[in-house]
């Protein structure tokens, strides 16, 4: 629902703020009073081409928005959310056009910037616009089939198709993929095998490598090591320092003997120190000795069988020759292995699982062409009601001339898709005798929105409601008619209203008096300067403004009283 319009400098409207209700809002005015200009402002809020001459004189920019309050489920919800646009279902939603004196536009959408075309797409599903000018959606025969679904009921029948369709593709994509991966795996199976049985001759394990690599670094160093600690264990062993050290000690207890032997105190200054020294070099000569066990220790650490370090590096070496062949690392190995071997065990088992995929693939296509062909003759039987339903509209439009036909015909095989396998299309016949023909063969404006008036009278009873359906604005539907065809028209409307929200722009007083809201159009100014004002009217400016267009220039009392005996019909 449009809940709100607020204009800024647009072309002859300075300031401009409008609360739009529900039900049917009827626009009045004198022919070139500005009744255009809010379509002007609505269809630019809603992403319609900006020009520059909707700037009004002397100001900097115009500015349009328009307020709308979708429902939670609305659709535009998930539209903002793929546009990357923020936005609270249920919440009001704001579309605000700016277009500068420049002829530079920007667009936003609840107060974030936004493109032109996310603008146009998110009003395309919140406003139709059938008018004088206005591209109606109509013409567009990809709206054709989704409004007879609507009118059918056939969303159920549809949502089974589509779920068969994406059944089938999935079927397809397996038995494909099969396919292509049977024909692969047969051609290398050789290979396969062949690679395979290297591996399992390998045997690799993960981190191999680096356990290889430092294994025959440690090997290669082994030789030098060894040496350096002979060198070491010669130095302490046999006249080395062990040797010197226990001549040391002896040479010291003969000296301490002899001194105490002499009459020295065995506890006096020079036995004392003699003592200590022998101590000194008895503890060396400990120390000495488990240095050597140590070093006889450590020369055992590098004792390696003869041909360890050749194993080693024959390992390494036929490792990352394997993977080099194969074009992965030494650590992808084992992966590789298990996945050669599975690929053989998939082309032993491919016949099985592709006669399967092949089965599966079929069942899904039959029961496809099942729905499909349910779907196609629910739409045919709604075809024909929704012809025979509007073109019993279109009699009381003044439309009683035309024929009215919904074709539904089949698509290539190659075009089926989610939404069945029909091209639907609505044709027409503006003369007796005539052929049908795309709808463009309607050449009047106003003949084409009171089609699609009749249309959419038709189609309201599956509209999704006051709050969900799009609204709707009908520019001089009821031009070049009067009278009751006019009454006609403005009935159809109000109905319409009852499902929708409606807005109109009349010059019909019999469509004015069914209308829940009436909004008059006037321009004044002076010379110099000329501006465009909106103004809701009350019942008895209303009624004062049915008169009018009752009775044209002079307002009589009798066109007062034909004005109360319209709006009270």
């Amino acid at each position: 629902m449009l809940t709100g319009l607020f204009i800024r400098d647009l072309v002859l409207i300075e300031r401009l703020d409008l609360q739009i209700g529900p039900g049917l809002t009827a626009l009045t005015g004198e022919t070139g009073a500005g009744k255009s200009i809010v379509l002007d402002a609505l269809g630019l809020a809603t992403g319609q081409r900006a020009e520059v001459s909707l700037v009004r004189q002397g100001a900097a920019q115009a500015i349009a928005s328009a307020v709308f309050a979708p429902p939670a489920d609305h659709a535009v919800w998930s539209m903002l959310a793929d546009k990357g646009l923020d936005g609270d279902p249920g919440e009001d939603l704001v579309l605000r056009r700016q277009v500068g004196a420049d002829g530079r536009s920007r667009a936003f959408v609840n107060d974030q910037a936004a493109s032109v075309t996310a603008l146009r797409d998110l009003g395309a599903v919140l406003l139709e616009v059938h008018g004088q000018h206005e591209t109606v959606g109509l013409l567009d025969p990809r709206t054709h089939r989704p409004l007879l679904d609507a009118f059918s009921g056939t969303e159920p029948m549809l949502a089974a198709a589509a779920a068969a369709h994406a059944a089938t593709r999935e079927a397809q994509t397996r038995r494909g993929a099969l396919s292509q991966s049977a024909a692969r795996a047969e051609a290398e199976a050789t290979i396969l095998a062949e690679r395979l049985a290297e591996l399992d001759r390998l045997d690799p394990r993960a981190g191999e490598e680096a356990v290889l690599a430092q294994e025959r670094a440690l090997l290669g160093a082994a030789e030098k090591a060894l040496a350096d600690i002979s060198s070491a264990r010669q130095a302490l062993a046999g006249e080395g320092v062990s040797g010197r050290l226990a001549q040391a000690l002896r040479a010291m207890e003969r000296a301490r003997e002899r001194t105490v032997g002499a009459g020295a105190a065995s506890d006096g200054t020079a036995a004392g120190r003699l003592t200590e020294a022998a101590g000194a070099l008895e503890r060396a000569l400990v120390e000495a000795d488990e240095a050597a066990g140590a070093i006889d220790r450590a020369a055992e650490a590098f004792l390696f069988e003869p041909d360890q370090l050749e194993a080693a590096e024959s390992r390494l070496f036929a490792l990352r020759g394997a993977a080099r062949r194969l074009g992965v690392g030494v650590d992808d190995l084992p992966r590789v292995r298990t996945e050669t071997a599975d690929a053989l065990r998939a082309l032993e088992s491919s016949d099985e699982l592709l006669r399967a995929a092949r089965a599966q693939a079929e069942s899904a296509q039959a029961h496809y062409r099942t729905a499909v062909g349910r779907l196609t003759a629910a739409r045919t039987e709604a075809a024909a009601r929704l012809a025979t339903a509007v073109e019993r509209e279109l009699k009381p439009l003044k439309l009683d001339r035309a024929r009215f036909r919904v074709a539904v015909e089949p698509l290539p095989p190659e075009r089926a898709g989610p939404a069945g396998a029909d091209r639907v299309t609505f044709e027409i016949s503006t003369n007796p005798g005539a052929p049908f023909a795309p709808l463009e063969a309607i050449a009047s404006g106003g003949e084409l929105a009171r089609f699609a008036l009749a249309l959419k009278a038709v189609l309201a009873s599956g509209a999704r409601g006051l709050w969900g359906g799009p609204v709707l604005v009908f520019d001089e539907v009821d031009q070049g008619v009067g009278g009751a065809v006019a009454d006609a028209v403005g009935l159809r409307l109000k109905s319409l209203a009852c499902a929708s929200q409606v807005i109109v722009v009349t010059h019909s007083p019999q469509v004015a008096a069914r209308a829940d809201a009436h909004w008059r159009v006037t321009k004044g100014g002076d010379a110099e300067r000329v501006a465009t004002a909106v103004e809701i009217l009350g019942p008895a400016a209303r009624e004062e403004e049915i008169a009018r267009m009752l009775a044209g220039a002079e307002v009589t009392d009798a066109a007062r009283a034909a004005a109360r005996a319209l709006i009270a019909a």
